[in-house]
């Protein structure tokens, strides 16, 4: 067999295995989980997820919220009615967060 013609059928053979879901896979993308502001609350109040998700912050309350770590490692700032807000987790480790408008109102976002 020639070499160019072996080259061709290892390069199919590859092709076809990738296609098939052979060893070489793609990283999965990472998950969106969302926060409910609502009834001046979290919801959940307690989110574990993997670095590399996104999380959002959706505001269903009729006046603005924030989603600040206690720890000041995110912000959002002011969340108003109706809008959200969305970051990466990238950084590994629970972080308390509250509503700076509403200090009774805490969360807790774990990143694994």
């Amino acid at each position: 067999m020639r070499t160019s013609t072996r080259r061709a059928a290892v390069f199919a053979a590859l092709l076809c295995s990738l296609h098939a879901g052979g060893a070489v896979a793609a990283s999965p993308a990472g998950k969106t989980h969302t926060v409910i502001m609502e009834g001046v609350a979290f919801a959940p109040a307690t989110l574990a997820v993997r670095a590399g998700d996104t999380v959002t912050w959706v505001n269903k309350d009729a006046f603005p919220h924030t989603a600040t770590a206690q720890d000041r490692s995110f912000d959002s700032g002011e969340i108003p009615a109706a809008r959200s807000w969305k970051m990466a987790a990238r950084k590994a480790g629970s972080f308390a967060y509250v509503c700076t408008l509403h200090p009774g109102m805490k969360g807790t976002l774990v990143v694994k």
